[in-house]
Formats: structure tokens, sequence, C-alpha cells
């Protein structure tokens, strides 16, 4: 019998429970037990998520749903002409979590904002996310992983600290959120490619992609060699120019970035790995060490 997405969560979250007693404890043999039950029963949850959606009613002749990180879908939801959606809607930490999964990289605040505003009717305002990520912080020392995501930092490859003004999923692996020296070009074209992937999915389903989505990827574009002729925006051509390139990059940017993650699991808490290690300044403020 296929377990319920309720159970899927209960028992993901007494794995975690367990994985911080065990790291706690520093029983690495125990953590590592823990950890790959807990690879096998997210994608348990994912697949199971996969079904909800497939299980769920669709309105004829709606546009394609985004793919998220957790399987399941977030529709595209064109925004009628002389019609402001009301305000506050949906949650600010779910408008970002939209515009993330179609980013697929960590992204500013005013990116986020720009995405969001291009692909869905629901205005989200870039001023609400200065303290988004230490509200999250808070929620996630209080309650642990009682949320299927939070939005999180990037780190940096070299201290482990929070990436200045930039934002994350949890559930993406460390490898994707830390930035190493290569990182901003390579996640400026996973940027590039996620746009343009859903502008096609839009077109293919027979809709007009919207406006602001085709100017938000034209800037992309101008910044690729070989994605734009300044005649025709074509997303296929977009997403060729940018696999070209990120075909550069690839390897020293893995590398980096793996090795970093490898460093993060050996020496940060579950919170540090999500919201970074203290910045050394604050570090040395916080004990008194300091007399600047």
């Amino acid at each position: 019998m296929t377990a319920s997405l309720e159970e899927l969560e209960e028992h993901l979250a007494r794995l975690r429970a367990l994985l911080r007693e065990a790291r706690r404890a520093r029983d690495n043999d125990t953590a590592s037990r823990i950890r790959a039950e807990l690879r096998t029963a997210e994608a348990a949850w994912e697949q199971a998520m996969d079904a909800e959606e497939a299980a769920g009613t669709t309105l004829p002749g709606a546009p394609p749903a985004l793919p998220t990180t957790a399987g399941a879908a977030i529709p595209f939801r064109p925004q009628a002409h002389g019609k402001q959606p009301a305000h506050g809607a949906i949650p600010v930490r779910e408008q970002v979590h939209q515009a993330l999964t179609l980013l697929g990289a960590p992204a500013s605040p005013r990116l986020i904002s720009s995405v969001h505003e291009a692909f869905f009717t629901e205005p989200l305002i870039a001023t609400k996310l200065a303290s988004l990520r230490r509200d999250e912080e808070r929620s996630f020392t209080a309650q642990g992983y009682a949320r299927p995501y939070y939005i999180c930092a990037a780190l940096t490859h070299d201290r482990l600290t929070p990436a200045r003004g930039l934002l994350a999923l949890s559930v993406w692996p460390l490898e994707r959120r830390v930035i190493a020296p290569l990182s901003p070009r390579a996640d400026f074209l996973v940027h590039a490619m996620g746009t343009a992937e859903q502008i096609r999915r839009i077109v293919r389903a027979g809709f007009p992609a919207p406006n602001a989505a085709r100017q938000l990827l034209r800037r992309f574009a101008l910044n690729i060699p070989g994605a734009y002729d300044n005649v025709e925006l074509d997303p296929e051509r977009v997403i060729s120019a940018a696999h070209t390139e990120a075909s550069v990059h690839q390897a020293a940017d893995h590398s980096q970035r793996h090795v970093a993650a490898d460093r993060a699991r050996g020496q940060l808490t579950d919170a540090q790995q999500l919201f970074g290690a203290t910045p050394p300044h604050n570090a040395m403020r916080g004990s008194g060490s300091f007399s600047g």
C-alpha cells in the first residue's frame, strides 16, 4: 500500500529528528544511515506529490504548470487586462518559492521580484523580502523541518557564511546553494534557461508568452553570446546558447561547489547549512573581543 503524503511527511519529520540526535551524539555511522533513509523517503514524497498533482482537476485550456523542486506543480496564471489582483492573497514566502523554482538557482530579491511579476498574477513587493530570510531562520530554529521548504541563504564557498543578497530554497542540495568564484555566471545561465524553458512551455501549450516575460528573457539573451540576433527572440536559441557557454564553466564550478558543500556538511549544523555560519566580525562582536 502506498503511503499518503501525511504519513510520508510524518516519517520525514521523525527521520530528521533522529538525524539531529545522531549529529549531536557525533554518531557518524547512524547519521549516514539516516541520511540514506531520508533520501529514499524524500524521493517517495516527491512521487506522492506527482501522483496527487496528476489526480487533481485541471481546467480545460489552462496554461502549463511550473514544475517545482518538490515534484508538485505551480500553476501559471496570466493576469487579466485591467484587473489587479488583491495584495497579499499568496504569502510572500510562497511567491518567492515560485520564482526561485522557475529560476533554478540562487537569486537576488530584485530578480525574484521581476520573475514573479513576469509570470504570475500576484505582485511581489521586493521590500517585503528584506526580513524574509531572518523570519525563515527563526522559524527553522524553533520548529526544525516542520515545513516542506524554507527560503534560505546561498553560502559563500570560502567562509560558508550567507552570500550577500542571494536567496535559495532549502530543498536544493548544498552544491546548488554554495557560491564559488564561477557560480554567479553559471547561475546567470541557469536563470536564463529556466526563464526560456517556461516561455517555451507556455507557447507550446498554445498561449502567448507574457510581454514582461519576453522582456526579461531578452535581458538575459543580450548577455549570452549567440543567444539573440536583435531581430527575433527565440527561447530555443537562448537555451542552446546558454548550454554552450555553461559547458565551459561547468566542470570547474561543480568541483569548487562540491568541495565547499562537503566542508559545510562536516562543519556546520543543520541550521547553518541552510542559513550560513556566523560571519567572523559578528562572532567577535558578540564575544566582546573586538574593540574597533
